[in-house]
C-alpha cells in the first residue's frame, strides 16, 4: 500500500461522508503528527479484530508500528514475527502518538481512558463499553487534550452503506419509513462464556454494528424494546437470538441477530425502505447492493438496479480517515456527539441498567 494509495482511501471517504441531520461537529484541534509516520501501538492483541487491523497498520505508510502490549501468551503467539516488539501497557503508550484498543470486551474503555488521558490519540475496539457514562468520558477526554478519538465498528465506511446513506440524504427513497438490519454467525461453543458475561449477549457484540449504523442514518430512537432470548439449547447465559425495535416519528428499525445461524454471511443485510424506493445491502461481505425506484431518482432509472460499488476492505477506511485526522487534515466523520448516542442506543438494546 502507497501512502497515494492510502490518502486515496482518505479522500473518497471524505467525499462520500452522509450528510445527515447528525452531521458531525468540530472537535477541539487535534494534536497534529505532521512531516512523519505516526507512531503507533496495539494495547491488547485478544480480540477477532486485532490481528487484520495490525496488518493494514504494518503496511500503511501513515504509521510506524511501535510494539504491541499483550500479556496472553497465545495472543502473542498470533502476532510473533521477526520485528514485533512486546512492551508494557505504559511504556506502550509513552513510545506512541497513537493506539488501537484491541483488547478483551471489558478492558476497552479502560485501555481507552488510559490512552486519552495520556494525550494520546485513540481508536478503540467496539463495543467500546459494557458501562454507562464510559463514552461520554472518552469523548471528553479527547476534546480535553486534543486527540482524536474514534470507535472501531466495522461498516462504518463500507461502500454500500455509504450509497444508502448518500441515497436516503438525496431523498431518492423518499421518506424512510423502515429499516431492516441483520446480522449473525454461529458462535462455537467455547466462545459463548465469553460473550455471554454482557447484557444482550450477541445483540451487545454483534449486533451493535447494525445499531451502529442505524443511529448514525436516524439518530437517536424515541423508543427501544428489545427482545432477548436463549434459544440454542446451550446450559449458559448467553442471548444468542435477539431483536431490538428502535422507534421514530413515522419510522422503525429492526435489528435481528441470532449467534444461531450457520451461514449468517449470505443473511447479513441492511435493507432501507421508504415511500419512493428501497435499497438493499445483501450480502454486505462480499456486497451487493440493489436499488428499486418507483421513479427515476439522481442517475439512477425507475425500477430495479444493481450499484456497482469500490474494492472494499474490513478497517482500511477506518484506519485511513483516523490517520487523516491525525494530521489535521480533516474532521471525524462520526462525531463525538454521535458516538454517544450510538452507545446509549445499545445499552438500551441491551437492557443495561443505569
Amino acid at each position: 500500500m502507497t501512502r497515494r494509495h492510502f490518502l486515496h482511501v482518505a479522500a473518497a471517504l471524505a467525499a462520500a461522508s452522509p450528510a445527515l441531520s447528525n452531521a458531525p461537529a468540530k472537535l477541539a484541534p487535534p494534536q497534529r503528527v505532521i512531516g512523519r509516520p505516526i507512531r503507533v501501538g496495539l494495547l491488547g492483541g485478544v480480540h477477532s479484530h486485532a490481528r487484520a487491523k495490525w496488518e493494514i497498520l504494518t503496511r500503511s505508510p501513515e504509521f510506524e508500528c511501535v510494539g504491541i502490549s499483550e500479556e496472553d501468551a497465545s495472543a502473542r503467539e498470533v502476532f510473533a514475527r521477526p520485528g514485533v516488539r512486546f512492551l508494557d501497557a505504559r511504556t506502550l503508550v509513552e513510545r506512541c502518538d497513537a493506539l488501537v484498543v484491541e483488547s478483551d470486551v471489558a478492558d476497552h474503555a479502560r485501555h481507552g481512558l488510559m490512552a486519552l488521558r495520556a494525550g494520546k490519540h485513540a481508536h478503540v475496539e467496539k463495543p467500546p463499553s459494557h458501562r454507562w457514562g464510559d463514552v461520554e468520558r472518552m469523548v471528553g477526554w479527547a476534546r480535553r487534550n486534543g486527540v482524536v478519538f474514534q470507535t472501531g465498528y466495522m461498516w462504518r465506511h463500507h461502500p454500500g452503506l455509504a450509497f444508502i446513506f448518500d441515497a436516503v440524504a438525496q431523498g431518492w427513497l423518499g421518506h424512510v419509513h423502515l429499516v431492516r438490519a441483520t446480522i449473525g454467525n454461529a458462535l462455537e461453543a467455547g466462545r459463548r462464556p465469553e460473550w455471554g458475561r454482557f447484557p444482550g449477549g450477541g445483540l451487545f457484540e454483534l449486533g451493535s454494528h447494525c445499531i451502529d449504523a442505524v443511529v448514525r442514518l436516524l439518530g437517536e430512537p424515541r423508543r427501544v424494546t428489545s427482545f432477548l432470548r436463549r434459544d440454542g439449547g446451550h446450559n449458559d447465559r448467553l442471548e444468542d437470538n435477539n431483536l431490538a425495535v428502535l422507534e421514530y416519528p413515522r419510522c422503525m428499525a429492526l435489528v435481528c441477530n441470532s449467534n444461531l445461524d450457520p451461514v449468517s454471511g449470505q443473511h447479513r443485510e441492511f435493507h432501507v425502505e421508504g415511500s419512493l424506493g428501497s435499497a438493499t445491502l445483501r450480502p454486505v461481505e462480499p456486497p451487493t447492493l440493489t436499488l428499486e425506484l418507483s421513479r427515476a431518482a439522481g442517475p439512477w432509472p425507475a425500477g430495479r438496479s444493481v450499484v456497482p460499488l469500490p474494492p472494499y476492505e474490513r478497517y482500511e477506511g477506518d484506519l485511513a480517515e483516523w490517520a487523516a485526522c491525525i494530521r489535521g487534515e480533516r474532521d471525524p466523520t462520526v462525531s463525538g456527539e454521535v458516538e454517544i448516542r450510538v452507545q446509549n442506543t445499545l445499552l438500551r438494546a441491551c437492557r443495561v441498567r443505569r
